[in-house]
């Protein structure tokens, strides 16, 4: 692998170890970034990503290595001090401040003032001079809460750029973007690259590296497994480096008869401003995905047949029976599941133990004259633990916090088989989930699809999730219904294409 020219190098990262009471998880792991290079940093949660960066940022210490930034040599980085060498870390959790401006944003912890009375203008022009750099047509004083998640992205990287970041680390920066506004921020990094800034570009999505990286390191269980130029690398050579082994396919059907009744029926289907007219069916044992981009309605269309949305309009038939839910409760007690795409906000109870959070839906189950056993929650959370593979302490009492997303995930799963659901409403169950956690997931799929007759609805703007999963996809844009395929008729480029 060539190593950059010495000029050329921002940041050299060598043997980093680090524990965490007393279990090793960086086992002396490299890293080095160019001026102007974008590395994409690939790896299972848990590998070890997010500890190497927050090294780099100062918020972790390293228990031995070193970190080098241009020649000089660094032992006992802060947050302050990586700061002051023009390191900046975009989280994939916002850390703005919504009801400020655009402009104050930009500026914040370095307002312009002079004997404690702040310059608006100079704001104002800083703020104006970042975004024209990168290319980002926002006004400066619009509400930073009243944008749209990708533009308040936009700005927070306006901001790192105004205080002279040199080196950019950005933790899944696309997980809750549009299409749209992913290549927008593409094109502002692409901008970055030019202007010399190195970036640290964690993703899962593995799509996304050849599009943007130069560079693609993969990290594995705390060590470093693959470091390879991207246009060198395979995606099966970059999943293989990540969990070990090779993702097998899932079984699809085209034939009718590999399913069972139909157990959802909906018929012109509106919902103001969101989509309209829309009709399908699914059947026991079936996965339907609804495939749009951001923005499409399939979200919402999941949200109201999970009766997050009561004044929609239409017909939705459940076993044949006419179903109008006005609320989630109704959903629920018709063994309806549903799994939020923004699962630690609207999904789990993140202070709360694993355990309970997998009983909720089951809590009138397990009643006994208006009291619950803990016994019974911990039961039902290591039975699915075990069949779910969920990676934890396997303490029914860890809080699920403390797990990975992708761990969280088959949680609320479990949740949802241990109450007996016939049908599963999935919004985005897979974002922000790494490539072995989603191999697990679309298994638990397909099993309990086919096993339990359960009918599975997935609305998803991942168009490898569809490839991945679905039996039968209906693409939506704007709205509208626009195509249908079902099993081998599925293939990335036809579903992109119809959802454009």
């Amino acid at each position: 692998m060539r190593i950059p020219a010495s000029d050329l190098v921002l940041l050299t990262a060598s043997a980093i170890r680090k524990s965490f009471g007393g279990v090793e998880v960086l086992h002396g792991v490299d890293l080095h970034l160019a001026r102007g290079e974008i590395l994409a940093l690939l790896g299972e949660n848990g590998a070890g990503k997010s500890t190497l960066v927050k090294i780099l940022a100062g918020d972790y210490s390293a228990d031995s290595g070193t970190v080098r930034i241009g020649e000089t040599e660094y032992s006992d980085l802060n947050p302050r001090k990586s700061r002051a060498l023009g390191i900046r870390m975009i989280f994939q959790e916002l850390s703005d401040a919504p009801l400020l401006t655009v402009a104050e944003n930009i500026s914040m912890g370095t307002w312009s003032s002079k004997r404690g009375i702040v310059s608006w203008s100079k704001m104002r022009e800083r703020a104006n001079f970042a975004l024209s750099t990168l290319g980002i047509d926002i006004d400066p004083d619009r509400l930073v809460g009243t944008l749209r998640i990708g533009e308040r992205q936009l700005v927070e990287i306006a901001r790192a750029i105004s205080d002279n970041a040199k080196i950019l680390i950005l933790d899944e920066p696309t997980a809750a973007l549009s299409s749209a506004e992913t290549d927008k921020l593409f094109l502002v990094l692409n901008a970055l690259r030019e202007r010399g800034v190195g970036m640290i570009y964690i993703t899962h999505r593995l799509d996304e590296v050849g599009i943007i990286s130069d560079r693609v390191q993969v990290l594995r269980d705390g060590t470093q497994s693959l470091v390879v130029e991207t246009k060198k690398a395979s995606r099966v050579e970059l999943v293989r480096a990540m969990i070990g082994g090779e993702i097998a396919s899932l079984p699809h059907s085209d034939s009718d008869d590999y399913f069972g009744d139909t157990i959802l029926a909906v018929s012109e289907l509106s919902l103001d401003k969101f989509f309209s007219d829309i009709s399908f069916t699914l059947r026991a044992g079936e996965i339907l995905a609804l495939y749009g981009k951001i923005g499409s309605g399939a979200e919402e269309l999941g949200e109201a047949i999970f009766g997050l949305h009561p004044e929609r309009t239409g017909i939705v038939k459940l076993n044949t029976q006419t179903f109008k839910p006005k609320s989630p409760i109704d959903a629920i007690g018709a063994f309806i599941g549903f799994l939020p795409a923004d699962r630690q906000r609207l999904g789990a109870f993140m202070i709360r133990p694993v355990a309970e959070n997998l009983a909720v839906p089951s809590w009138p189950r397990y009643s006994v004259k208006g009291f619950i056993t803990k016994k019974k929650e911990e039961i039902a959370y290591l039975h699915w633990s075990e069949l779910l593979k969920i990676r934890s302490r396997n303490d029914p009492d860890q809080l699920i916090a403390t797990l990975s997303g992708g761990n969280q995930q088959k949680v609320l799963l479990g949740r949802w088989f241990e109450c007996n659901a016939k049908v599963l409403v999935l919004i985005e169950p897979t974002r922000g989930v790494d490539v072995g956690a989603r191999r697990d997931i679309y298994h638990t799929l397909r099993q309990r699809a086919k096993d339990n007759n359960i009918g599975i609805l997935l609305t998803t703007s991942d168009h490898e999730e569809v490839t991945q999963v679905a039996d039968r996809v209906v693409v939506m844009s704007r709205g509208k219904q626009v195509a249908e395929y079902k099993g081998k008729e599925i293939n990335n480029s036809q579903i992109i294409q119809a959802a454009s």
